[in-house]
């Protein structure tokens, strides 16, 4: 598998991160796209304009995470909108992703992270921002402040994080590929399932765009790579009114549901 990373010229973290992963590793094979805008604008990625970018099958966005409780954090997640596109992107429309490698860097990031002990939560993301391209990708993301932006020792584990990505080999995993309904905007159900189960999850929907969609789901199932079988529903997020009618959905559109507390962790 190819893979590109891409990062926005003025953004702290994503230089640090990029910056750590040229120190190493000599790869010239992998190519290290500077974005002239921000990330989550960049709509205009793609093989025509970016010569760089022939042939390769994901890109990693290498950005900063921003929150209001600024939290450290490293945070994992496929681009995209379910409705508006306030930071970028299309409304409701999202990006191609792999449930494959999202799994894949989660766990790395995971394991990684170690070093640092407990200074910073790895977590999964909803689905959400900018930008829109054709190329299947995710954010890859240091946060929540300045601090952690500079925080060299973070950026390099998100750094080797990307760098295990030479090694991925789809093959060597029988993962079941799901996409998540329900929850929070950071994902504490999908975040021990994407760990410790034999489920592989792309797209989360969270509670906050309720109600569901036939679009979304569909959307969900047609921007993953792999094939998609199950959706797993964060379930006491959901008042029952609209979990009933999640459920008829799914089933309508002939995949199969399970309550995230159904699967073993």
């Amino acid at each position: 598998m190819r893979f590109a990373l891409a990062y926005g010229k003025d953004n702290i973290a994503g230089k640090n991160i990029v910056e750590q992963f040229k120190n190493i590793a000599f790869t010239p094979d992998i190519p290290i796209i500077e974005l002239k805008k921000d990330s989550i604008y960049s709509d205009d990625i793609s093989p025509k304009i970016i010569p760089e970018l022939r042939n390769i099958d994901f890109l990693v966005f290498c950005s900063t995470h921003k929150s209001e409780k600024n939290f450290p954090s490293l945070c994992l997640h496929a681009p995209g909108n379910w409705k508006n596109a306030d930071l970028g992107g299309i409304p409701g429309k999202v990006c191609k992703t792999s449930s494959y490698i999202l799994k894949y860097l989660y766990k790395n990031l995971i394991k990684n992270s170690k070093v640092i002990k407990n200074k910073y939560t790895v977590t999964l993301e909803a689905t959400h921002h900018g930008p829109h391209i054709d190329i299947p990708c995710c954010f890859i993301e240091l946060g929540s402040s300045i601090n952690e932006w500079n925080d060299l020792i973070a950026a390099k584990i998100v750094a080797k994080t990307i760098l295990s990505l030479k090694d991925f080999n789809k093959d060597k995993y029988n993962w079941k590929s799901a996409i998540g309904i329900g929850g929070p905007h950071y994902t504490p159900n999908f975040n021990k399932i994407q760990e410790s189960s034999d489920y592989a999850i792309s797209h989360i929907i969270p509670s906050y765009v309720m109600p569901l969609h036939k679009s979304m789901i569909k959307e969900a199932e047609n921007k993953t790579t792999e094939q998609i079988d199950t959706v797993l529903i964060d379930w006491k997020s959901f008042k029952s009114e609209d979990r009933n009618k999640a459920i008829e959905l799914i089933k309508n559109l002939g995949l199969n549901y399970k309550r995230t507390s159904e699967i073993n962790k």
